[in-house]
């Protein structure tokens, strides 16, 4: 059962490379561990493992990425645009706002909610005839040799699956089995932070502003969703203390937090959505091209979702793959080619560090409480909002335009 392209991981990140594969016209077989829903109901998208009550910030970069693919449209009657940015922190003078219209760009992406997002692609996916997709099957066995990688699946415990590609790519998460299968090993950090994602609604409309609000219990964003007064709030707070805000019967208080933290620049928060909460770590493999297989998502890297980078990285990661990829085909070469892998690792390894030590630096920075680094970086917030030339340049990366 020669195939082109194995990808195991059916998250967002896999299902958009097995579409840009496909449209590069190759051939793929798509695993993914859990059962994928039908998607009977049109108005609704059922949560999934990799498709939850989190959402994304869509870069400018991977906008492009998606209207390239043909996929925009489709994406944009659940996505809502950011036209401005807000960063302030709790107590403090220091502020910051990026607007759209003076940067000269349309919006600095758009947010969805990953539940839709997975929906699309998915629907996506089961109408291209080039990549067969397979839930519902673990993966117990990876092992490669010069030519080729093979792979071995069950279902339910059973026997169902020996796969052969000339190339697999890893996209099975951040305790990814074939990085451990390879012998790959990750640097961690635990942040000691949970996330607690949910909508809610307030009292004041939008107007397609997003917020970064940085406080003692950890930074808030804030940002606009499908429906004047709807936003998507996610809000890393200490590991331990997110009981204090999930289940129904803690709502209002939830809501009384929020309202303190964040102030009265949105009105009231009257509504609130289920809580979820999601623990936050830092993961990054050691390597990312192990003979024929590439490491990619989040079993590459796993980082804070405090500036909403991590999925744009990801989709980056997926362009520039591609393109390799269509190189080969073009010189006739195999697509599995180690050296050209390894050209690939590294041609994205400065991206990648460079959005992994900002993440961390902003998260370890703003955390910190000291009066003297308070003063210190809201004066770089002021600095920020009134010297020429800095807000293109930063506007630009967060878009995923200088990467």
């Amino acid at each position: 059962m020669q195939q082109d392209v194995i990808i195991v991981g059916g998250g967002m990140v896999g299902l958009s490379l097995a579409l840009m594969l496909a449209k590069s016209n190759i051939a793929v077989k798509l695993l993914e561990a859990v059962k994928y829903p039908n998607y009977e109901d049109g108005s609704i998208a059922p949560y999934h493992s990799s498709f939850d009550a989190r959402n994304t910030a869509l870069s400018r970069r991977t906008v492009q990425i998606y209207q390239k693919l043909g996929l925009w449209d489709a994406l944009q009657e659940h996505a809502t645009p950011i036209l401005e940015v807000h960063i302030t922190e709790q107590g403090s003078f220091g502020k910051a706002r990026l607007k759209a219209d003076q940067e000269k760009v349309e919006s600095f992406g758009q947010v969805i909610e990953n539940a839709w997002l997975g929906r699309v692609l998915l629907s996506q996916v089961r109408q291209q005839p080039l990549i067969e997709l397979i839930d519902g099957v673990q993966v117990t066995s990876l092992t490669q040799d010069q030519d080729e990688v093979q792979i071995e699946a069950t279902r339910g415990g059973e026997y169902i699956h020996c796969l052969k590609a000339k190339l697999v790519i890893a996209a099975d998460g951040r305790d990814s089995f074939c990085r451990q299968a390879l012998g790959v090993g990750v640097d961690v950090h635990d942040y000691e932070q949970v996330a607690i994602v949910t909508a809610v609604q307030t009292s004041k409309p939008h107007n397609h502003v997003g917020f970064e609000r940085f406080s003692h219990l950890g930074p808030l964003a804030l940002l606009p969703l499908p429906g004047e007064c709807r936003r998507s709030v996610v809000w890393p707070v200490t590991k331990g203390r997110e009981h204090e805000w999930l289940g129904e019967e803690n709502d209002q208080h939830f809501l009384n937090a929020l309202q303190k933290t964040y102030g009265d620049r949105a009105g009231k928060f009257v509504k609130t959505g289920k809580r979820f909460s999601f623990p936050l770590s830092q993961v990054l493999a050691h390597k990312q091209a192990v003979g024929r297989v590439i490491l990619m998502g989040n079993a590459a890297h796993t980082i804070h979702p405090v500036a909403g980078q991590g999925f744009n990285l990801c989709m980056r990661d997926v362009d520039v793959l591609v393109r390799y990829l269509n190189q080969q085909i073009a010189n006739g070469r195999d697509l599995g080619e180690p050296e050209m892998l390894k050209a690939y690792e590294q041609a994205r390894l400065a991206d990648q560090k460079r959005v992994i030590k900002f993440c961390d630096s902003v998260v370890r920075g703003f955390s910190n409480q000291n009066p003297v680094l308070k003063l210190l970086r809201n004066t770089g917030l002021v600095a920020f909002d009134v010297i020429p030339g800095i807000k293109p340049l930063v506007a630009n990366y967060a878009m995923g335009l200088k990467a």
